[in-house]
């Protein structure tokens, strides 16, 4: 069905998923090596002609493209559009702020939808990068809209840390005890996970790192739950 697809000149947002879910063959929410190589063979047959598969999508229904061309050019700016829609800062965003979120992405483009092509894009994309099925988005799953190369997240994902040994971290660079951390803080924070743990992080790229993450701060103060969102696994 995927293959009858790519025929199409265009296809619509549930066929798009068809197609992601057949090229995305170990879920990882990405197309690369072999899967973007099968994708490409594909297409070439299909349509004589490689392309990316966001880009045969109609326009109006293009979401992802819009997202990457107006909110990903950089992981800073991923970051603030991330706490612009996690309204409640839970860490999440759900179905309501999900919607928002779309809903401003294509206003943005002049693009106008009803609520039920709404609601159809807030389901694809849930689909898309929901992987634990939860019926919302974690900051984790929602940066695998991040090309690999501009997803600084994946850097952390090996030094993350459990619940307590989180907590326990953030009281000790938490240095004045305030409840946050500022950008001195982190920056301390940082070296010392740098040097403990050279094989993921480079001690060179900390502007980087304490520019993104701090670009989840409120007003220079970044809390608890903020940056448990790049460094906690959670309470295992």
């Amino acid at each position: 069905m995927a293959e009858f697809h790519l025929q199409s000149s265009l296809i619509t947002a549930s066929q798009f998923f068809e197609i992601w879910l057949h090229f995305d063959a170990d879920g990882s929410g990405y197309l690369e090596g072999k899967e973007l190589q099968n994708l490409i063979q594909e297409l070439q047959l299909a349509r004589k002609k490689a392309g990316l598969l966001a880009h045969i999508l109609p326009t109006e229904e293009n979401f992802l493209l819009l997202f990457r061309c107006q909110q990903l050019k950089s992981c800073e700016e991923f970051m603030k559009t991330w706490r612009k829609y996690d309204t409640d800062h839970s860490g999440f965003i759900e179905t309501e702020e999900l919607k928002n979120f779309l809903k401003d992405l294509l206003e943005k483009a002049n693009k106008t939808v009803d609520d039920t092509k709404l609601a159809e894009y807030t389901d694809l994309m849930l689909k898309l990068f929901d992987s634990n099925n939860d019926g919302k988005l974690e900051l984790t799953e929602m940066a695998r809209l991040l090309p690999v190369q501009e997803n600084f997240l994946l850097k952390f994902q090996g030094i993350k840390m459990c619940g307590k040994e989180f907590n326990k971290a953030f009281e000790l660079y938490d240095q004045d005890g305030n409840g946050y951390i500022d950008e001195n803080e982190l920056d301390a924070l940082l070296k010392d996970l740098c040097e403990k743990n050279k094989q993921e992080l480079d001690i060179n790229n900390i502007t980087t790192y304490k520019k993104n993450i701090m670009a989840l701060s409120d007003g220079g103060k970044l809390y608890r739950t903020d940056l448990a969102l790049i460094l906690c696994a959670g309470d295992n």
